[in-house]
């Protein structure tokens, strides 16, 4: 019998439901879930603003939800490298990806490796980038426009 793994990266910043409905959802279509943490780095070229929470601090914080099986961080601009590293058979991503370019690309590359793209509900009210702008805007210095650093005080 054949083990079905799955795969789901994030940043997984601020953890918060959205992810916890993606993880779990996840788990309920595979045997063995790995969850890919992306790696700061990767998280500031994609969304050009580092994670608030660093990549240890958030592998340690996935790898103890209770849905998955393993997490890893993810280091692979190119989600194929990844694969080819992990060998997963599902790969699972919010549906803000699904019908653009990007979501395209991505089922279509993976079609052909035999790996199937499954998408869950995108969570709209709550998302990382929401709360890190409540965030910003909480620790924003009245009168400069700037903000101060978390966690100093």
């Amino acid at each position: 019998m054949t083990i079905k793994i799955g795969y789901a990266a994030g940043a997984y910043d601020l953890f918060h439901i959205g992810h916890l409905n993606l993880l779990k959802h996840a788990r309920g279509q595979c045997d063995y879930l790995i969850a890919g943490v992306v790696d700061d780095d990767l998280v500031e070229l994609a969304k050009g603003k580092r994670p608030v929470i660093p990549l240890a601090e958030r592998l340690e914080i996935v790898a103890s939800i209770r849905f998955v099986d393993e997490a890893r961080p993810e280091v692979h601009p190119d989600k194929m490298n990844t694969w080819r590293e992990v060998g997963f058979h599902v790969f699972f991503k919010g549906d803000d990806w699904k019908g653009t370019p990007q979501g395209m690309t991505l089922e279509r590359r993976f079609g052909d490796v035999g790996v199937e793209v499954v998408y869950f509900p995108y969570s709209l009210q709550t998302s990382s980038s929401l709360l890190r702008r409540a965030l910003d805007a909480l620790t924003e210095q009245p009168g400069t426009g700037r903000t101060s650093s978390f966690g100093t005080g």
